[in-house]
């Protein structure tokens, strides 16, 4: 490989409205905090009184919360590659940030199993379900890997929905939506709360960018990435309800906490449709259109952010 001009020094030039540079601005403003920094001790002192059926619960989530977490880290470099290989630099500056932050939802989440579970050489793995291994031992990774040998906008749309809508869209904002209600309402666990908040801010600019990626593919190559979507987003649309039914499945018929099944269930089937509506729009938008589309995602789940955390 070879360069024959660099963009920023071409005629070009690097384009600051874009909105992966938008989102960057925003990524260093709001990305930049510290999981070695969030104060752990309260948290320590709850997990003390908690009864086994609420350790229970709480490391259940924590673990699939942390494989999760490893996963996406693990799994976005070919994304990165493949956006870097057709010179998109203004796409693949956010993206160093967004693994940046990947990485950091690793560290915190580990941090609460050591130093507030205790958990050290444990193996965590039978609280992953059926439909969990699905979608995070075989359809993430099989997606994003995929690219290393095909880049087309079909297998790039796969990839950014199994990334960017169904995991990140649909499990992970469910799981931080039952984080808050089993644990923020009561009052128990602060530090996993706000680091929980902050992992929230990071993904909804993670998840505008899966908006943008995918509404831009839908601009640029029409009908069969359209279809493409919409075959992914169906087929992986069970295993998401899937793993959110077998969280509950081992306490019935009283979840721990006061969590109710049909209540998550309901959240993420909302989250998968405001997902799938935005994406239906992009079929229809001229490229600065799409820009401005890109930009209410991103505030929309910003404010969806916002309301949970401050709930």
């Amino acid at each position: 490989m070879v360069h024959t001009e660099f963009l920023t020094t071409s005629v070009r030039g690097l384009n600051r409205d874009h909105p992966a540079m938008k989102m960057f601005q925003k990524a260093k403003k709001l990305g930049v905090w510290d999981p070695a920094a969030i104060d752990l001790s309260q948290d320590r002192a709850d997990w003390q009184v908690f009864t086994d059926e609420q350790r229970d619960v709480t490391l259940r989530l924590i673990a699939l919360f942390q494989a999760g977490e490893e996963s996406v880290t693990l799994d976005l470099l070919p994304l990165i590659q493949t956006i870097a290989q057709e010179g998109r630099l203004e796409e693949e500056i956010f993206l160093t940030s967004f693994l940046f932050e990947e990485a950091k939802h690793v560290e915190f989440m580990n941090r609460f199993l050591t130093e507030v579970a205790g958990v050290r050489g444990e193996d965590l793995s039978h609280y992953h379900s059926p439909s969990y291994r699905k979608i995070f031992y075989e359809a993430l990774p099989q997606a994003m890997h995929r690219l290393r040998y095909d880049a087309s906008p079909i297998a790039q749309a796969e990839a950014s929905v199994t990334y960017n809508m169904i995991v990140e869209g649909v499990l992970a904002e469910t799981g931080y939506y039952g984080f808050f209600q089993a644990y923020k309402r009561q009052q128990r666990m602060p530090g996993l709360v706000q680091g929980i908040g902050k992992m929230m801010q990071d993904e909804s600019r993670h998840i505008a960018f899966g908006v943008y990626l995918l509404s831009r593919l839908i601009s640029e190559h029409g009908d069969p990435v359209w279809e493409a979507i919409q075959a992914r987003m169906n087929d992986l649309l069970p295993y998401a309800l899937g793993v959110v039914q077998e969280v509950f499945e081992p306490y019935a018929p009283n979840m721990p906490f006061g969590l109710s099944q049909e209540e998550f269930l309901q959240y993420a089937m909302n989250q998968f449709a405001r997902r799938d509506n935005r994406l239906a729009r992009a079929r229809t938008l001229t490229i600065e259109q799409l820009y401005q589309e890109t930009e209410a995602a991103e505030h929309e789940a910003a404010e969806l952010t916002r309301a949970i955390v401050g709930a």
